[in-house]
């Protein structure tokens, strides 16, 4: 049999069976990973996207054998504790996707194994802790205790101990906890006039502001409302949303993922009958709605629905830009722009439409910047992942040092947080949302 070395082909992320009981087994676990990590030994195009994919390497490397037979299958998992599950070895390197007859797909095989670690309990509370984000975040965000987690956030002593006692590692940058969560204290404007569709979106938004929108970036939220409303676009926010659960898809608590899910797309299917699409301001929200929900639950014709309502929000704009349907009357230039495109806004293969809007705006330089921040949700702020998460982060660093840019960030606020640690310390909300460049260009 012709065995193809790689494909042309556009790629194929397949269903994930994670109800099965083969999904769970074992040898049928270990088997699978023995069978990709020795495609991926073979061809090594992903070893420089994290830390993945090194740990296997220098496993093979330093065995007897050289190959992946020589490894000690003990040590399989300690591949798995270095992927976050940024998708982009699957969409943008392997060439063993499907439809190819390999049929390898390597974050789907390392949240298999993290689903299996997780239903033998092998997983540290502090983890369970911190992908908690519903009951955390809110618990945080109560008022006095926010200034207090932010007081604690900032004193160096205190940090210290919380790595000894929770594993969060003190040097690592935290985000501002608000004392009044987002969604509960806007009234978006509404504009004058009848909304206005396309062929694929209705003029009418509501914006799901996420759990990090609700309780730690207020202003990007409040910016992407300025920004909609001033572009004659209806807007509401959606209350009493839950997770999105891409912590707990990230921990392999699949069963919760599923649960959120069900709180959540009654109050989405409500918002698309009455006309309105709708916005997630943080890139991981949106492909877990755009991808990971449907690949979990093929069958579940309201996921497909939402799916098909799902928009990021510059995808959004520049959809209705290629309509006429956009303001283009800017009133101030951005200079020369570094913009970290957000991995998991990458991988949902629709195009850097942020460089594409950020173009618009006369007398403005875009560096677009294709590199993992290294942040993840929680792999940045852990004792044992910081450092590699830096790492990983150096090289989008050094391309904005290079750029000289007057302004940069990216779509995921917290890649935006850890970029500007890493290039001042001491300024870590220097980064900024493309959505807040975007009022500020239209001077509103």
């Amino acid at each position: 049999m012709t065995v193809r070395e790689g494909s042309l082909e556009a790629p194929e992320r397949q269903p994930i069976d994670w109800r099965s009981d083969s999904f769970y087994d074992q040898n049928d676990l270990y088997d699978e990973l023995e069978r990709v990590y020795d495609i991926c030994h073979g061809c090594r195009r992903c070893v420089s996207l994290c830390d993945a994919f090194p740990t296997l390497f220098d496993l093979v490397d330093e065995s007897d054998t050289f190959e992946v037979d020589g490894v000690d299958k003990a040590d399989y998992m300690n591949v798995v504790d270095q992927c976050f599950l940024c998708d982009l070895c699957a969409e943008t390197k392997c060439p063993y996707l499907p439809p190819h007859e390999w049929g390898v797909d390597f974050p789907h095989l390392m949240l298999r194994a993290k689903a299996y670690k997780f239903k033998q309990g092998d997983t540290r509370w502090r983890d369970r802790l911190i992908t908690s984000t519903d009951p955390v975040f809110d618990t945080i965000s109560t008022p006095g205790i926010a200034g207090l987690a932010n007081a604690a956030a900032g004193n160096s002593t205190l940090r210290k101990v919380g790595e000894k006692l929770v594993g969060l590692h003190a040097e690592a940058p935290l985000p501002h906890f608000e004392s009044k969560a987002t969604s509960s204290r806007l009234t978006p404007p509404q504009p004058a006039g009848t909304p206005q569709p396309t062929e694929t979106t209705t003029g009418k938004v509501a914006i799901y502001v996420t759990c990090y929108g609700d309780h730690n970036e207020p202003q990007v939220v409040e910016d992407l409302i300025a920004v909609l409303s001033h572009n004659g676009i209806e807007v509401k926010v959606l209350q009493d949303a839950r997770c999105c659960g891409m912590p707990k898809l990230e921990l392999g608590d699949l069963e919760k993922v599923a649960r959120l899910k069900d709180a959540n797309l009654p109050m989405f299917a409500d918002a698309i009958r009455d006309g309105y699409d709708i916005i997630a301001p943080i890139p991981s929200c949106v492909l877990m709605y755009k991808q990971e929900l449907p690949l979990m639950f093929p069958e579940d014709e309201a996921v497909a629905t939402v799916q098909a309502h799902f928009f990021d929000p510059f995808e959004y704009l520049m959809v209705r830009h290629k309509a006429n349907l956009i303001n283009t009357s800017f009133s101030q230039p951005l200079g020369k722009v570094a913009y970290h495109v957000a991995c998991h806004q990458r991988v949902q293969n629709f195009g850097m439409k942020t460089r594409d809007f950020l173009n618009l705006i006369p007398e403005t330089e875009v560096t677009a910047i294709e590199r993992c921040s290294g942040h993840d949700g929680t792999y940045a702020v852990k004792a044992e992942t910081y450092e590699k998460a830096m790492k990983i982060a150096r090289p989008v660093v050094r391309r904005v040092n290079e750029a000289e840019a007057d302004t940069f960030g990216s779509d995921c606020p917290m890649a935006g947080r850890l970029i500007a640690h890493g290039v001042d310390p001491d300024d870590p909300d220097a980064a900024q949302h493309p959505i807040s460049m975007v009022r500020q260009a239209y001077g509103i």
